[in-house]
């Protein structure tokens, strides 16, 4: 279909500050990335669980979650990994529009690819969370058996090894460090940081 046929009504849509006043909340995009391994969706889901508990609305996005039903039909190429940023990017920005905190949990391997999913979302309602820990530490905890496959030749394309991993530079990202802290100290930092952003001055 051409591009000609599109007509977006975005300046008909019930706007989304309407929605943060009924949610009692203003929305933000919290973008964790780590190397597979390295806690983020054990933060994301600590995290949600104390937002919820606080009385907010939230949506996490998970990598494996999501590749396994709107992105299934993406691979590891770094078309394929833009792509799926690119996807999820407009999902996330889908749902601060409603009004939603959303956590989003995804290794988002290169600075190109997080800057892409910052604009996306919009400068001021994007938070990127940088979840350290080594290659090392990540490889001995080898939750999913992808590190002891990789090792073997059995997982193409695998991030830290055969596709490289870019950390933040400068003050671009808050970082977690997920390898001399707990997860869940982690958590409790990452929330109170959230917390700050989302609350509405009654």
């Amino acid at each position: 279909m051409s591009q000609d046929n599109i007509h977006p009504v975005f300046d008909r849509l019930l706007g989304r500050g309407d929605k943060e006043k009924l949610l009692g909340q203003k929305s933000l995009v919290v973008w964790l990335y780590g190397l597979s391994g390295s806690g983020k969706s054990t933060v994301a889901n600590l995290v949600e669980r104390a937002l919820h508990a606080e009385g907010f609305m939230t949506q996490i996005l998970d990598g494996d979650n999501i590749r396994s039903g709107l992105n299934q039909n993406l691979g590891f190429s770094d078309e394929d990994r833009l792509e799926n940023i690119r996807r999820i990017s407009e999902v996330a920005r889908l749902f601060k529009d409603a009004g939603v905190v959303t956590i989003a949990s995804f290794i988002t391997p290169k600075r190109e690819l997080r800057e892409m999913a910052r604009e996306i979302v919009g400068e001021d309602d994007f938070l990127e969370v940088y979840v350290k820990a080594s290659f090392a530490e990540c490889a001995r905890r080898d939750v999913k058996g992808l590190y002891a496959k990789a090792a073997q030749g059995g997982v193409k394309q695998f991030t830290g090894k055969d596709s490289g991993f870019e950390e933040p530079v400068g003050d671009r990202a808050l970082v977690l460090d997920t390898e001399s802290e707990s997860a869940e100290d982690s958590a409790r930092a990452l929330s109170a940081v959230i917390l700050d952003r989302i609350r509405i001055e009654k």
